[in-house]
């Protein structure tokens, strides 16, 4: 896969950590770019875009149907065991965000990327742990399209006195709105509640889960992917989606199995529903959700790269079974 090199740029002008590490390949139309979303827990500044560099060597190495690799870093909530004070930290290097920050900068992240490169809905969108739950709320109706910071100019203008598109929470051109073909879930979290109540006697969970979204349980439920349904769920906000891969491993010492289990659940009516396709597109409209297994600890997916890499070769797979990528 021939690139022009990686290189980092800036989608937003709040924070130094919004930012998209970047590398462009030879463009195909039938290709799909592939785009990762760290984890985490919304606010480790030690986990970065850079966590996704081994992982995009191995696939770079593969023969995929791959025009492109990006990683997003977003502003995050504030670690209690790493604290800042703001009378001596600049401010855009303060962590402070709350939710929405974290999504507002996902959506504005994937907003300049299709501003830049234009390729519409072929991408696959590919998150670990928070990164996961980021992914999914990009596409859930009651969340998405409000990718209010993103860049207009394109990259080689970006930081450098670009204007944002726009500065209100109103929805973009749809250009600059197209839904992923498929989202890969590594290692994910899917309900805000389950995982607290399920590592209730562990104080780590509660406190990262109210540093990012508060103390109130009830937007908890609403932010969460395997709990919203219908029109406010991935149902009614992600209705051109292909496919869906979530991928867990038995030795995950963080995150349990039962997160995988909530979210195969909350997908049934999405995957029974036919997708949007656009009329002079001849395919079929079936759906897929799929489980797939991986080896090691939680964080071992993207440290060692293997289980993000596999998990993205098993979605080309499932791409080409359903006729919506070419084989290798």
């Amino acid at each position: 896969m021939a690139s022009a090199g990686k290189r980092t740029v800036t989608y937003g002008r709040h924070s130094t950590l919004q930012t998209i590490s970047i590398t462009a390949l030879e463009p195909r139309k039938d290709a799909y770019w592939v785009i990762y979303i760290h984890g985490g827990a919304w606010r480790d500044p030690a986990v970065t875009s850079e966590a996704f560099d081994k992982a995009e060597s191995i696939l770079r190495a593969s023969n995929l149907p791959i025009s492109g690799f990006a990683s997003i870093s977003y502003r995050l909530s504030p670690h209690p065991k790493l604290p800042q004070a703001p009378s001596t930290t600049p401010p855009r290097e303060f962590r402070s965000a709350k939710h929405p920050d974290h999504i507002r900068d996902v959506e504005a992240a994937l907003a300049f990327l299709q501003n830049t490169y234009g390729f519409g809905p072929r991408y696959i969108l590919v998150g670990h742990s928070c990164g996961a739950t980021l992914a999914f709320q990009s596409v859930m109706g009651a969340i998405a399209n409000h990718r209010e910071m993103a860049y207009n100019g394109g990259a080689d203008g970006c930081g450098l006195g670009a204007e944002p598109i726009s500065t209100t929470p109103e929805p973009l051109p749809p250009r600059l709105r197209a839904k992923p073909t498929a989202i890969v879930g590594v290692a994910g979290i899917y309900d805000l509640r389950r995982l607290v109540d399920t590592h209730r006697g562990i104080s780590a969970y509660q406190e990262f889960t109210e540093g990012a979204f508060g103390a109130d349980d009830l937007l908890w439920d609403a932010v969460s992917p395997a709990q919203m349904m219908g029109s406010r769920g991935i149902e009614g906000g992600w209705k051109t989606g292909r496919l869906v891969v979530l991928t867990r491993s038995p030795d995950d010492e963080l995150v349990d199995q039962s997160q995988d289990e909530a979210m195969v659940d909350a997908l049934k009516g999405w995957e029974q529903t036919e997708a949007q396709v656009p009329p002079d597109e001849l395919t079929h409209k079936d759906r897929r959700v799929r489980t797939l297994s991986i080896g090691g600890a939680h964080d071992d997916a993207w440290i060692n790269g293997d289980g993000i890499a596999r998990s993205v070769k098993f979605a080309f797979e499932q791409l080409q079974e359903m006729g919506l990528a070419p084989q290798a």
